[in-house]
């Protein structure tokens, strides 16, 4: 146990992160993680993962942890408006574990009723004077949080209703690391709706103003070169990942907020894919998509992510007519598919195997492994449904 302590305080300290940070971004009781890193309690084997992802140690630290290492007790929550605090956090932290490891479908909406629920009770003038800012920095976690799961849920209106809330209550807090994160998250899901302008304005914000942590403007380069790609402005889409690629290799600064800890190599390769793949070069695409598949299954514990990656790699492998590697993929994900629940990956995924069964150049195995992928249960919609 003392190993791992050592080994995890040393890697924290390499990051320049805290131990507070680090227990608000991954969502962790303090006073646990706390305990973890003296050696005084042993770490779950779910924090050690986490850790491990936090801290780009890629298996280390699940190596180092003890075999028969348990969950811990839940620590009794306080009373009063401190305890639906406590509360709202640990119900975003559960949401989010279940995201990371079974996708957002079916958490997407408890999260909505927390957060409504929560706003409502701020709304309504009843939360005490002295704990008012607190409460509004949580509500607005909460909305930033349902945002996400909505988003992976393939729900994207009502995903840009919670970021929009998320982003007006972290303005209203005060809350500037909120604030750039739902700006963050709409530049997202602009990408994702094909609305490249949107991103680039909300992008060229953010890079306009002075004192911006370094992680945030390398995310905001990364939204900006995808936003780029769509417009198929290939020259200045390679700039802004060349730029975000010398930023990453920057040690992670004391004034980055605690979320912007996943943004690492693994982030990086994945949207220089991605942008590969808008700009018309599904070769080039599959590289970067496949490093950043290869890190994502270095931690067991996220299905979600790597669903989301399979299913960008079967998309470009398709479109660059690469029929063997395309069966690779495919192989691999009918197990994935009944553990993992993500809307927004099964519907590209639809998309791809309905493209490979209308592909007359395709072979005929090819399709009829896709056909065999898409009788999996959770892709609920069939080939023929996606030939409309």
């Amino acid at each position: 146990m003392k190993d791992f302590a050592s080994r995890a305080r040393e890697a924290l300290a390499a990051k320049g992160m805290s131990a507070r940070a680090a227990s608000r971004a991954l969502r962790y009781d303090p006073a646990y993680l706390s305990r973890v890193l003296n050696g005084k309690q042993d770490p779950s084997p779910q924090l050690a993962d986490a850790l491990d992802d936090l801290l780009d140690l890629r298996g280390t630290l699940s190596a180092l942890a003890p075999g028969n290492a348990v969950m811990p007790a839940a620590p009794e929550p306080p009373e009063g408006v401190e305890g639906e605090i406590f509360g709202m956090r640990a119900s975003a932290r559960l949401f989010l574990d279940h995201d990371n490891r079974f996708g957002g479908d079916h958490v997407a909406h408890a999260a909505v009723q927390v957060w409504r629920a929560a706003q409502r009770r701020l709304d309504s003038g009843t939360v005490p004077s002295r704990s008012q800012g607190e409460y509004l920095k949580t509500v607005a976690e909460l909305a930033e949080v349902s945002g996400w799961l909505l988003y992976d849920a393939d729900q994207p209106t009502l995903s840009r209703s919670a970021f929009m809330e998320a982003l007006m209550l972290a303005r209203q807090a005060g809350d500037r690391p909120m604030e750039w994160f739902a700006l963050d998250m709409l530049a997202m899901l602009a990408v994702h709706q094909q609305r490249p302008g949107e991103a680039l304005r909300i992008a060229d914000e953010i890079l306009s103003r002075t004192r911006i942590p370094p992680r945030v403007v390398l995310l905001a380069r990364i939204r900006k070169a995808r936003a780029l790609a769509q417009t198929g402005d290939r020259a200045r889409t390679l700039t802004e990942l060349d730029a975000a690629r010398g930023a990453l290799n920057e040690s992670i600064a004391s004034r980055d907020p605690s979320w912007a800890w996943w943004v690492n190599e693994r982030e990086l390769a994945g949207h220089q894919g991605e942008s590969y793949l808008s700009l018309g070069d599904p070769a080039a695409a599959m590289s970067g998509i496949q490093r950043a598949l290869d890190l994502s299954r270095e931690t067991a514990s996220n299905g979600r992510r790597e669903i989301s990656y399979s299913a960008a790699l079967l998309e470009a492998a398709v479109r660059a007519q690469a029929w063997r590697d395309g069966e690779s993929v495919m192989v691999t994900m009918p197990p994935l598919l009944e553990v993992v629940s993500s809307g927004r990956s099964r519907h590209r995924l639809r998309a791809t195997l309905g493209e490979i069964v209308r592909a007359h150049h395709a072979p005929a195995w090819l399709s009829d492994l896709a056909h065999d992928v898409a009788s999996v249960p959770s892709l609920t919609a069939s080939i023929a449904d996606s030939r409309a």
